[in-house]
């Protein structure tokens, strides 16, 4: 079952947080929240407080072990944009476009993603 959390109309364009999320995607939760402490952007800190709600959800739905967790999906998807308008020269006005993204993490048991325990189970049974 896996253990999700969200961060919806995050304030950061999502073509800026694709590379982080690349980064991340497919490791397990101690090696992707040490690398996003050593990023210098912004979006490691969205991605690193999004992982560690995941993990928390996992912990309260009755996971044991919430470290040996993997990270199974991360989605960065577009969210509304928020329009501002600045004063131009002669009188005109330019819009400025503050794009939102919503952040979607996913934590899987790694013995489920890779069959660990129920194999054993099936060998034990015959």
């Amino acid at each position: 079952m896996p253990y999700t959390a969200k961060h919806r109309y995050a304030p950061m364009s999502s073509k800026k947080l694709h590379p982080v999320a690349k980064l991340i995607r497919g490791k397990s939760v101690d090696s992707a929240l040490e690398t996003l402490r050593f990023l210098p952007n912004r979006g490691a800190r969205l991605l690193e407080k999004v992982i560690k709600s995941a993990q928390a959800n996992a912990e309260e739905q009755g996971f044991r072990h919430p470290d040996e967790l993997l990270i199974q999906d991360v989605r960065i998807d577009h969210a509304g944009m928020m329009k501002r308008i600045l004063p131009g020269c002669r009188g005109m006005a330019h819009v400025l476009e503050l794009r939102q993204c919503h952040i979607t993490v996913k934590l899987e048991d790694p013995e489920v993603l890779f069959g660990g325990k129920e194999e054993e189970d099936e060998d034990e049974a015959e």
